[in-house]
């Protein structure tokens, strides 16, 4: 990568505890309560029919609820944008009840838990409540998720001159596949990028490739903290607090074998 990719950020959305949607979250970055934030409530994800709100998994509905967020607040239309979905694998939730029913011996497996195993279920469900026939990537890239997801959609923008919606989404795995893949919390985050041009006087975004990390700012919160050693997606969360907090600077994230994503934040980015 010779040159840094580019992009205006036009809207944002976000999921996790203590950060129950953008505003909530830009008070907590900005003033860290030092209270242990509780687990939400998952949220409705309203874009969807009834049928299909039903059939959704607890992470779809995180991903459908930030998209709606950041897309809304992009003052866009959800039909109208390319996506990418990124996430540590999917859902780890059916994948669990799946590797079980197997190790039980019971090898049915419904209609609806099938379509909600592969990685892209996500994704399908919002080109159903979007109504939309844009091309949408889905990636599964491992604790690099959130990193790989952000590289893809700025090369989109990079390439097409068009605004595309990023979701970066993870949940924890149930027991007893929680104890060899280890993931905390429900996360998930959206942002809504775009040429800068098309974005005049938004926050803007450079990233470039880089072999080594430095350290991120400090979130100053511990669970903060916590959440991004053990959940792909709140790897987001230095990027979010410079959003949130106007500070600009530099933010860094695991993007599997290309390296670290090094991202200045800022106005002048």
């Amino acid at each position: 990568m010779n040159a840094p990719l580019r992009a205006a950020v036009l809207g944002t959305g976000v999921w996790g505890p203590g950060l129950t949607g953008w505003d909530a979250a830009c008070r907590m970055l900005r003033d860290p309560d030092p209270a242990v934030p509780p687990e939400p409530e998952l949220p409705q994800a309203p874009m969807l029919p009834a049928t299909e709100r039903r059939r959704a998994t607890p992470s779809t509905r995180l991903a459908l609820a930030v998209a709606a967020e950041a897309v809304g607040a992009a003052g866009l239309e959800a039909a109208t944008l390319p996506a990418v979905f990124a996430t540590s694998a999917g859902n780890p939730e059916i994948v669990n009840a799946m590797c079980v029913s197997m190790a039980e011996r019971d090898y049915a497996v419904s209609p609806t838990r099938f379509h909600n195993s592969v990685h892209n279920a996500a994704s399908g469900y919002f080109g159903i409540g979007a109504s939309s026939r844009r091309p949408v990537t889905s990636l599964a890239g491992g604790d690099a998720g959130a990193g790989v997801g952000l590289l893809e959609a700025l090369v989109q923008v990079a390439t097409d001159r068009e605004p595309v919606l990023l979701v970066c989404v993870d949940v924890g795995y149930p027991f007893p596949l929680s104890e060899v893949r280890p993931m905390v919390g429900q996360w998930a985050v959206a942002l809504v990028l775009a040429p800068p041009e098309r974005g005049p006087g938004r926050t803007r975004l450079a990233a470039s490739l880089t072999a080594e990390p430095r350290p991120n700012p400090l979130l100053g919160h511990p669970a903060l903290e916590a959440a991004c050693a053990a959940n792909p997606s709140a790897r987001m969360l230095p990027l979010l607090m410079r959003l949130a907090t106007g500070r600009d600077g530099p933010v860094w994230l695991p993007a599997g074998v290309a390296g670290h994503l090094h991202v200045d934040v800022g106005s002048s980015a």
